[in-house]
């Protein structure tokens, strides 16, 4: 098992995101504090690294168990940038356990099912969440939403905005500090990464960077301020190497990504003139719907990504805890969003985790919080790693190139072998939000 070779760690940005004022090569081991000769510091028993999903979650799941929690987060305000995510089952049972899923659901419409088209426009198949997934849900959520609703919910003072991370430093035996680039220290008892996918407390627990899939995505939400004229289902095109979607989120907006292979990454575009341009050419042959899709777009909300992944290999990869500082979410198990449970997980992960960590703490057992973030990571592997490979392999099944495949695909394996039942049992999953307890109860 691989562990931090150093006890003092610089934490470095990815090439495209060097540090503000620092060359990567020549960051600072300690960074001091600008008021004087002694560093500040700070003391929090429990401190989350990110004010995404998995850490504003996480946040309120611990809040709700009566834990209190600092959140640093690098960004000067919440990052509501983005489009949507679309939450399954047990993406609304964990939202239900932290107290947001009906204020949610008042916003965003229920998916009834899902139709695939091929890129000339013919229906391959058409499946009903009713007839064939009874009982799922499924609602797409604007990001930005669903990270108001969280915060909305803590206490007004638990997200430290502008606060960068800068190094790790093992503090005794009994914590970890933890030096931000303003010059604070915050000496805390147990720390959660949850930094999203170029996680810095990954890199400091052993975790390599991401894999590239070979795969990237468009991804942008359209606005029809006179009514959205699409049915409440997710809605596929499947061409050669190259596939699309949109889902309806309101009656006024609509969700929708292109998916397409290249070699690379490629050069990073923020002129949405230039993504949009990008993607409609892409598809400027398929049915017109996305195409007006697209053109209603709003500018600040389309992206071009790559899509990455990270495979824990038993024996191989770190684990998720190494003593009192633990992975959640993308920062731990980046996955291809093409079983649509990225955000899922990393809700699961919010409350399995605060689950077991109140629990030790509410017994007064802090000699004992290593072992709950122990078991919370080897509760988690056995669901999160089969669920990034399936997904990797799911996508690398629908980017396929070649027409005789795609003719199959299209004519025979979709239309007369697709079971949607068995393609969604992993939705069917649930958990509690109760100290001690957040282990599977239910799985169909």
């Amino acid at each position: 098992m691989a562990t931090p070779t150093s006890s003092v760690f610089p934490l470095r940005r990815p090439p495209l995101q060097p540090m503000r004022g620092h060359q990567r090569s020549t960051l600072p081991l300690l960074v001091r504090s600008t008021s004087g000769d002694h560093p500040s510091y700070s003391d929090d028993d429990v401190t989350i690294v990110g004010a995404g999903i998995a850490g504003l979650a996480t946040a309120l799941s611990l809040h709700r168990l009566g834990v209190r929690s600092r959140v640093l987060e690098q960004a000067e305000s919440l990052r509501t940038g983005g489009t949507s995510l679309t939450l399954f089952n047990n993406g609304w049972r964990v939202l239900d356990e932290v107290g947001v899923g009906d204020g949610l659901r008042r916003h965003f419409l229920q998916i009834q099912g899902l139709s695939i088209r091929s890129e000339e426009g013919r229906e391959l198949r058409s499946f009903s969440f009713q007839e064939e997934a009874k009982g799922q849900e499924v609602r797409a959520v604007e990001r930005k939403l669903l990270l108001e609703s969280f915060m909305d919910q803590l206490p007004p003072d638990t997200v430290r905005f502008s606060s960068r991370l800068a190094a790790i430093q093992r503090n005794g035996s009994n914590g970890v500090l933890l030096e931000l680039e303003d010059g604070m220290r915050i000496s805390s008892k147990i720390v959660i990464g949850c930094d999203g996918v170029r996680s810095p407390v990954a890199r400091w627990m052993g975790y390599p960077e991401p894999q590239y899939s070979g795969h990237c995505a468009f991804r942008g939400l359209a606005i029809y301020a006179d009514g959205q004229p699409f049915e409440p289902k997710v809605h596929y095109i499947y061409g050669k190497g190259l596939r699309a979607g949109y889902v309806p989120l309101s009656p006024t907006k609509v969700y929708w990504f292109i998916c397409f292979n290249s070699p690379s990454p490629g050069p990073k575009i923020s002129d949405p003139s230039l993504l949009k341009k990008e993607a409609r050419d892409m598809v400027k042959s398929w049915p017109s719907e996305i195409l007006d899709v697209i053109d209603k777009t709003l500018d600040e909300t389309i992206s071009k990504t790559p899509l990455v992944d990270r495979w824990l290999w038993p024996g191989i990869r770190p684990s998720g805890s190494s003593g009192r500082v633990v992975l959640a979410g993308d920062a731990w198990h980046p996955m291809t969003p093409n079983l649509g449970q990225g955000a899922c997980c990393a809700l699961e992960d919010a409350v399995i985790l605060s689950s077991k960590l109140a629990g030790a703490l509410g017994r007064g057992e802090e000699g004992n919080v290593e072992h709950a973030l122990e078991e919370y990571t080897q509760e988690r592997w056995p669901r999160i790693f089969p669920l990034t490979i399936r997904a990797n392999v799911v996508g690398s099944l629908l980017q396929w190139e070649n027409p005789v495949v795609c003719a199959v695909r299209d004519n025979i394996v979709i239309p007369k072998l697709v079971r949607l039942g068995p393609l969604l049992e992993h939705t069917y999953f649930e958990c509690e939000l109760r100290p001690g307890k957040g282990d599977l109860i239910s799985s169909a």
